[in-house]
This record gives structure tokens, sequence and C-alpha cells, in this order.
């Protein structure tokens, strides 16, 4: 019995002395998290940030467009003929009247030595029927020649007018059948593929054509827009023709710069947008019929209006707000109403002021009073 208590003497003390280091470890890892929590909460969190500023805002309407050529001219035979001659290459530039086709010349070209022929002919009878109408006048005051031959011989000169003027118009038709045997470029542009090949007989009545030339330099831009801005176009238009911008379809990367030339007389009643279209100077060419691009119209500019980077406004249950840096390097949490905005710019209509500091980035994080470290966000 003695011998039992003493060897459960020594288990006892061993649980004891275990659960006794167990509850000190546990407070000392309590310790260890509770000790550094309050310099946590004063830890600054890293923003990025940037100035409210007033600047001019220009205010832009986004649609999408077809690059077109402002010219384009399918060159299409005017006479029957054989292709013996094409002057161009490919792709080539050309400028008004440079050549392009030369079609068989010699049918047409013996045509019109024919009508010459025959004017020659009809010149020589009419100065016979002239001088022969000079006798019978002076016959006819003699009474040697009576008044019906004198009128035969002046019905007779006058006909013969009439043939010379039949042949002027014959030789002048023969003369522009003539000259469509040579086919030249009405525009300055650039040339297409071609459609036709030496050799090949082509007709005035082919619809195929044989090449096309566009003009690229300038260039249009088709492009739509909703129906709702087009009183804002309107306006715009009534101080000198609107600013477009040609983009990449994306919206990245601006192509070109050009001028609105005209918005459609009609709204596309079954999309509920309109058709307008804009010329550009496109002297780096960066703009090629059938490209689609994005296209943008400036339609208004807000003076001296306050302005943050669009991604400093934040999207709350009760509405917009951006956090704001105080002195103190501590944000205050702001309520904001805003105007227009794109991806470069916001303005703001209410609840900030110039040469206040917003955060841009990094608003995950923060609460109201919450300690920032700052860092100005990148001018773009």
């Amino acid at each position: 019995m003695r011998a039992e208590t003493c060897s459960a003497a020594p288990g006892a003390l061993t649980w004891r002395g275990m659960s006794f280091k167990l509850t000190a470890a546990l407070s000392l890892l309590g310790l260890a998290l509770a000790g550094p929590l309050p310099a946590l909460a004063d830890e600054p969190v890293p923003v990025e940030t940037a100035q409210v500023r007033r600047q001019d805002v220009a205010e832009f309407a986004r649609g999408v467009g077809t690059v077109q050529a402002y010219n384009n001219v399918l060159i299409r035979a005017r006479v029957d003929g054989t292709i013996v001659r094409i002057a161009f290459r490919e792709g080539q530039d050309v400028k008004a009247g440079d050549l392009l086709v030369v079609i068989d010349p010699r049918p047409y070209a013996a045509t019109l030595a024919q009508a010459e022929a025959k004017r020659a002919a009809d010149e020589a009878l009419l100065e016979n029927a002239k001088r022969d109408l000079v006798r019978y006048t002076n016959l006819a005051r003699t009474n040697f020649a009576s008044r019906q031959q004198l009128d035969t011989q002046t019905a007779t000169v006058a006909q013969d007018t009439a043939n010379l003027q039949a042949d002027e118009a014959a030789i002048a038709t023969a003369q522009l059948n003539l000259s469509f045997c040579s086919i030249t470029s009405p525009i300055d542009g650039v040339v297409g593929l071609r459609q036709v090949d030496i050799g090949n007989l082509v007709h005035a009545t082919d619809s195929q054509g044989i090449v096309t030339v566009a003009q690229v330099q300038p260039i249009a831009l088709v492009f739509t827009l909703s129906a709702d801005d087009i009183e804002r176009v309107r306006e715009a238009m009534r101080s000198g023709p609107p600013l477009v911008l040609a983009t990449t379809t994306d919206g990245a990367t601006v192509l070109s710069r050009g001028t609105l030339l005209t918005p459609n007389n009609t709204v596309d009643t079954s999309t509920g947008t309109i058709a307008l279209k804009a010329i550009f100077a496109n002297t780096d060419r960066k703009l090629w019929p059938g490209q689609p691009v994005g296209a943008r119209i400036r339609l208004a500019i807000d003076h001296d209006a306050i302005a943050v980077p669009p991604n400093a406004v934040q999207h709350g249950p009760d509405g917009l707000y951006v956090y704001v840096v105080g002195a103190d390097h501590r944000v205050a949490k702001r309520d904001v109403q805003i105007g227009y905005e794109d991806d470069q710019v916001a303005v703001i209509k209410d609840g900030l002021a110039a040469g206040e500091t917003v955060v841009t980035a990094g608003q995950v994080r923060l609460q109201p009073g919450v300690l920032v470290a700052a860092d100005p966000q990148p001018k773009s």
C-alpha cells in the first residue's frame, strides 16, 4: 500500500509541472503577440498620391469607326480593245494625269484617219458648190439662169456645209475614242491590285474594272456616336470643325489628329447611332483604308476645372469618395461629385480644392485616420 502511494506521487508531480510550463509558455506567447500590436497600428501604409490641380479639361465623346479613302476610283475601260501596256506597279503612288494603262489604239487611229479623209472630200465639194453658187447668182442677174437653178445651188451649198459639220463631229468622236486608249489616273493616290493583265480584251461595259486608285492623303474616317451626343456635336461645330482623334481600337494610342467634316443627315433607328465623317492629313500614313479604329471627338473644354486622376475616385455604397492625405500624413474619407471622366482625368464638381493631395493607389488597405507613406504618382 505504501509502495503504491510512493510510486504514484512522482507521476502526479510530473503532470502538474507540465501544466505549469504549458501555461507559462502560452502566457509568454500571448505577451509576445500582444506586445507589438500598438506599433503595427501606426505603421505607415504605402500608397501613391497625386495633387488636386486646376486645369483645362477637354471633354471627348468616344466611338468606333473605319478608315476610308478620301476618294476611291475604279479605273475602267471606256472603249473596247486589247491591253497592250500596263504602266504602273501595284501599290505605286500616282499623280493625277499619270499613265496607267494603254489599250491598242490602232483601230481608233484608223477611224480618225477615215473621218479626216471624209472631211477633206466634203470640204472640196463645199468649195465647188460655193463657186457654182457665185456663177448662178451672176447669171440670174442677166436672166441666163433661172431662179430655180439658183435656189437649188443654194441648197447644195447648205447641204455640203452640213456634211462638213458632221465630219467635224465624227473627227471629234474619233479623237476622243483614241484618247480613251490611254487611261490616266484622275486623282493623286495609291494604286491597288490590278484585275486585268496585258493581252486581255476589255470592254466599256465591263463592271469589274482594271484597278482602283485610293486617295490616302488626305484620308477620311467614318465613325458612329450615340444619337444622344448629336446636339453637343452640333454645338461644338458652331465654333469651328471639332478636333477628332483616331486611336487604336483599344484606345491606348493616338494614331492621328484630324477634324470633323460633318455628321450624317439621319440617325440609324435600328442602332440609335449616327455616323460622322472626319478628315485627316495622314502625312505619316498611319491610317489606311479599311482599318478599324477608335474615334474621339472633342465636344467642349472645361476651363480651370478641379481635376484628379480617375483612379483616385472610389465607389462606395453611399456614392463616390476619395481619400485625402492631411498634413499629419493621415487620410480622411471625402465624398465627392464628379462631372466629366475618362481614362486620363476626372473633373471634381464638389468635395475637393486645388492643392489637396489624394490617394491614387493602395486604397484597399485604408480607413479614415490611417497613417500613410505617400509616394507621388508618376506624371503621365
